[in-house]
């Protein structure tokens, strides 16, 4: 019997032990091309939830200490970004790899694990928190719809939300943290919102954009001009964050947003989504996502290698070893005619 709210705070939950937490014999089905998942999942645009989805896993107890006492995100923020879509993508693009990129993406976290300065353990597999950051992603992907795109059936948010379970079983994790229906799951969230997140340093960290850098494909520009622009680029970013947050999450961190700001927002993520449509439909993919397309259309050959992020976007030298990191051995060279 589940909880009434699964997954609860997480931070005292068993974990699976490491060793034996694998993908089931007979792994489950992968998605695939006729889901709705492949129509709105893996698009440039979701760039835009960056900030957003961060600081919503973040503010989880667990995750958020997990991240302030083992990550390195922000000594190479883009970096680490860049390089983060290629396995995250890599779970719903890879067709029948897509367990094995799942099992990977579950190994990266087998060794954050911890007390907090609360004196709360913590395991980055523990399943309440594995699963809440599953659950900011398919959050994310059903807000980002409506926002750019207006407003779902009631019958695609049911076929939207079971997607997002199948999808969840290929990590091979427990299952009695996933609600049991779309409904269910609103309330999990909600309840999560209100009751179970915290305002923490990490959180502060992901939506502190002050000394962002210049994105990678403005690298070119000036570091002066930059520098002139980046405040009022971190505003707008800023501001859009604010904006895709649920009421009870603005309020924890202190955020007002007016009925006039309301309005705004969605003008914007419309007329984003508008704009969005002039790109050839296959460009508006990142390049994992646009590579899992192509072998579904018979565009590459089905076999054809995953597609791996480029040798600009590795971490450091010195971690390139760690466990915690994905680190694929590739050149500084990325296939022709992609990018990123």
């Amino acid at each position: 019997m589940r909880s009434q709210y699964p997954g609860g705070q997480g931070v005292d939950e068993p974990a699976p032990d490491e060793t034996t937490a694998r993908p089931a014999a007979a792994p489950p089905e992968p998605l695939g091309p006729d889901s709705l998942t492949w129509k709105y999942f893996g698009g440039w645009r979701g760039m835009l939830f960056g900030p957003w989805a961060g600081s919503m896993q973040n503010m989880h107890p667990g995750l958020g200490a997990g991240v302030e006492e083992h990550s390195e995100f922000f000594d190479e923020r883009w970096e680490r970004l860049y390089r983060s879509l290629y396995p995250i993508y890599g779970v719903v693009f890879d067709g029948p790899r897509a367990p094995e990129t799942a099992a990977q993406v579950r190994g990266y976290h087998n060794t954050i694990k911890g007390v907090d300065k609360k004196g709360r353990k913590y395991n980055a597999l523990d399943p309440g928190t594995f699963y809440w950051a599953h659950s900011t992603f398919f959050y994310s992907l059903m807000v980002s719809i409506e926002w750019f795109d207006g407003p779902l059936t009631l019958e695609e948010k049911h076929r939207l939300f079971d997607e997002h379970v199948q999808w969840y079983r290929l990590y091979g994790m427990p299952m009695h943290s996933v609600p049991e229906s779309w409904e269910a799951f609103l309330e999990y969230w909600d309840h999560m919102c209100r009751n179970v997140l915290e305002d923490n340093k990490a959180t502060r960290d992901v939506l502190d954009l002050s000394n962002l850098d210049r994105p990678p494909f403005l690298r070119w520009f000036p570091e002066p001009v930059w520098k002139a622009l980046r405040p009022p680029v971190v505003a707008g970013f800023s501001w859009l964050t604010v904006g895709l947050y649920d009421p009870p999450v603005r309020d924890l961190l202190g955020y007002r947003w007016s009925a006039r700001d309301e309005k705004i927002h969605a003008f914007v993520g419309r007329a984003i989504g508008l704009g969005g449509k002039v790109v050839p439909k296959r460009f508006r993919y990142h390049p994992r996502a646009r590579a899992g397309l192509d072998r579904a259309a018979g565009r590459i050959a089905r076999d054809a290698p995953v597609l791996h992020t480029p040798g600009r976007n590795l971490p450091p030298v010195d971690r390139r070893d760690s466990p915690v990191h994905y680190s694929p051995k590739v050149t500084s060279r990325h296939r022709p005619g992609v990018t990123r």
